[in-house]
């Protein structure tokens, strides 16, 4: 049932409400992420622990990840959804453009940053 509901948001965020843009026109690469991905794949690139735990929705900072991935990478799994089908295949649904930018988001270096500790007061 968990799967499901995942695979409907998903679904209706690749259909993006009937011809409309789900990520609002932005070519953006953080502003495609945030509207996009984060929902699933946390804020800053780590799901949330039930995400990652019952759905298997990767941590986009863990190191094995960060150490292979590259743009066309990236690219080609937002285009093509995953294989279990919870990720949507967003190809379609937003243009080459708002791919390529999301896709160089999140492969570059500076994405996976470690958390900051908080500032001592």
């Amino acid at each position: 049932m968990r799967a499901l509901a995942v695979v409907a948001v998903a679904a209706g965020l690749a259909v993006g409400g009937c011809n409309s843009d789900p990520a609002g026109g932005s070519t953006e690469g953080p502003a495609l992420f945030q509207s996009l991905c984060a929902t699933c794949h946390g804020p800053d690139g780590r799901p949330p622990a039930a995400m990652a735990t019952r759905l298997g929705v990767r941590d986009l900072t863990a190191p094995e990840f960060r150490a292979r991935v590259s743009p066309g990478l990236v690219e080609q799994q937002v285009r093509r959804g995953s294989q279990n089908k919870l990720m949507p295949a967003f190809e379609g649904a937003i243009s080459d453009a708002q791919i390529r930018a999301v896709s160089a988001f999140v492969a570059a270096p500076g994405f996976a940053r470690p958390a900051q500790p908080a500032a001592p007061r």
